[in-house]
């Protein structure tokens, strides 16, 4: 997409080095570029132009509205002209020749002389080439439009653009996949309010132009993505056509070069339903293609999971997470598999319940206490631990499971599974919520650990990050999230998170964001240092903003844009769905899971 820079009156040309170049702006007004400018108005003479800022006052029949690219040209003695390119960020409109406020009145009747006068600041965002010189007092001013415009919003050195959405103007608008590859960068951070910002929406927008516009190539076939359902079932839907799909919006897709469709290659995984011995998912709206997944009291011991029951309220300062890390490596050297469920201490144990039962036990004995927590520990600081594993039993026992060994497929494996892998979370508590997170994120960075290469890339969507990884306090889970935004890059997984405050996670998980979004804010959110990429006008901006509009910041371009999504292809709900590929309809002919049908339903959630 690299677009050719012209000379005004000369055939097109290519770009002549790897970065592109501005040229082309034409010093008369009364031209209009052949490479996509159109004159608005000149550089305004009454306030200061600096090299990043300045003010253009607006040409009478013509208007500039916020996030409208504009270009102008400064003439240097005995070199290059300088081309200057940069977006709109605020606008205003005044009576010159008025001294009071009411003469606005007298205006208006007639009776004094005036006249209305537009200008409007501009913020720089390219310079071309680099010699950073104020643009000239009454230099013409153009609406950048075509190959202009690119190179103003620094396409034309994208050589993986990432469609996004459409510009106010309606053109598309990009991010660079280099920055969520791993290539220079990764992760992505999108804040706003809940229900109104869309979030989750964009996320999945996203992850869908990344997989079908092949700015991936060869490794997008194999590429990943894991997404977490916190939300209602919206998102077990993927793979199924939106019915309200309309021409509008397959145009809007047609304009970002997308194919309007679902997502061809969905696996969903529930958890059991509490109290089924059969293990069947527990799962209402979707009727096929769902997978149970738990963890047997073997894998729990063997792999060390105790410490994600804790991960609620895990904090390195209390004492008792001394505790969960004696009894943990006691269950790893311990416990051996026995009939589906575990043996311990020559007991058999056949459920979480009962495991935990047993933990109490020992603890609560003074002959065993010493041999599972350690010798320096106080009774206190046990019984600590032994209420909050009491506490743990009835979020925790249809995920921890000695009943359904060996009876199917169980495992969350994303390199096993479709492109796309939706792991429903919404009817579980919030502990079990924390403890599918955390164990899973585990077992997929270790896995990527293993193979030792960063290909193929692995996509995780986590809503709810304020939740997981705080910005106060340690946990598990938060040391899984720093370990993949700070090491992640480097081995090809991608934390894409979504969160109602920024101001709330973790700063290392934000600041490693190469790509920051934001929908609707609330105001006091709005004022806190980690919007500050956000000018002035965005920032009061975002406390309006609709469903559907984002502010996108990328280390390519110096200012956020102001962006529209479409509406999802895919059904957002079961009332949305329609008839689900037939790709899809083979893989559950071909399933051998006794209990893939569930009962239906349907919800009212959805995301504009």
């Amino acid at each position: 997409m690299r677009g050719a820079a012209l000379v005004p009156g000369a055939a097109p040309s290519p770009v002549s080095d790897r970065y592109g170049t501005m040229a082309g702006v034409p010093a008369d007004s009364e031209h209009v570029s052949q490479s996509g400018g159109q004159p608005v108005g000149r550089v305004l003479g009454t306030a200061d132009a600096t090299p990043l800022q300045f003010w253009t006052a607006v040409s009478p029949g013509s208007y500039l509205q916020l996030d409208d690219v504009v270009v102008t040209r400064r003439e240097l003695p005995g070199r290059e002209p300088v081309t200057i390119a940069g977006v709109v960020t605020a606008v205003r409109a005044r009576h010159e020749g008025a001294q009071f406020d009411s003469d606005v009145f007298a205006i208006a009747d007639g009776m004094l002389p005036a006249q209305v006068q537009e200008a409007a600041e501009i913020t720089v965002t390219r310079v071309d080439p680099e010699v950073y010189v104020p643009p000239t007092p009454g230099a013409p001013v153009l609406r950048a439009t075509g190959s202009l415009r690119d190179a103003a919003l620094h396409f034309d050195r994208m050589s993986r653009p990432v469609p996004i959405g459409t510009g106010r103007d309606g053109q598309p608008t990009y991010v660079n996949a280099d920055f969520l590859d791993g290539t220079r960068g990764a992760h992505v951070s999108i804040s706003g309010i809940s229900g109104v910002a869309t979030k989750t929406s964009f996320a999945t927008f996203l992850l869908y132009s990344v997989f079908q516009s092949g700015v991936l190539g060869v490794d997008g076939v194999n590429a990943k993505a894991l997404i977490f359902n916190v939300k209602g079932e919206d998102l077990l839907f993927l793979d199924h056509p939106n019915n309200r799909l309309d021409a509008a919006t397959t145009a809007a897709y047609a304009r970002l070069g997308l194919p309007a469709g679902p997502f061809p290659d969905v696996r969903v995984h529930a958890p059991p339903r509490a109290g089924d011995s059969t293990g069947t998912p527990d799962v209402s709206s979707r009727t096929t293609g769902v997978d149970s997944f738990y963890w047997t009291l073997a894998e729990f011991c063997a792999k060390r999971l105790l410490p994600y029951v804790f991960a609620d309220s895990d904090d390195e300062r209390q004492q008792y997470t001394m505790v969960v890390h004696a009894v943990t490596a006691q269950l790893a050297r311990l416990a051996t598999p026995a009939d589906g469920g575990i043996s311990l201490d020559g007991v058999r144990i056949g459920d979480y319940g009962t495991l935990v039962d047993h933990l109490v036990d020992q603890l609560s004995d003074e002959e065993t206490r010493g041999i599972w927590s350690g010798s320096a520990v106080s009774l206190g600081t046990v019984n600590a631990f032994a209420r909050r594993l009491i506490n743990s039993k009835r979020d925790l026992s249809r995920l921890i499971r000695g009943d359904l060994a060996g009876r199917r497929p169980h495992e969350i494996n994303t390199s096993e599974s479709a492109q796309v892998t939706v792991v429903d979370l919404h009817n579980l508590p919030d502990r079990a919520q924390r403890f599918v997170v955390g164990v899973t994120l585990k077992t997929e960075f270790e896995r990527k650990e293993r193979a030792g290469t960063a290909k193929p890339l692995l996509f995780v969507v986590l809503d709810e990050l304020n939740k997981y990884a705080p910005r106060e306090g340690t946990s598990p889970i938060k040391e899984v999230l720093l370990d993949i935004a700070e090491r992640g890059r480097s081995m090809g997984v991608i934390l894409v998170g979504a969160q109602q405050t920024a101001s709330e996670v973790e700063r290392r998980i934000v600041t490693n964001s190469a790509v920051r979004v934001v929908g609707r804010l609330d105001p006091a959110e709005a004022s806190r240092p980690e919007y500050g990429f956000l000018p002035p006008a965005q920032r009061q901006r975002v406390l309006l903003a609709r469903p559907g509009t984002m502010f996108v910041n990328q280390p390519d371009i110096p200012v956020p844009l102001c962006l529209e999504f479409p509406f999802p292809a895919w059904a957002t709900r079961h009332s949305e769905a329609g008839p689900p590929p037939s790709a899809t309809l083979r893989s559950i002919t071909q399933s051998a899971d006794p209990f893939a049908v569930v009962g239906a339903a349907s919800t009212d959630d959805i995301p504009f």
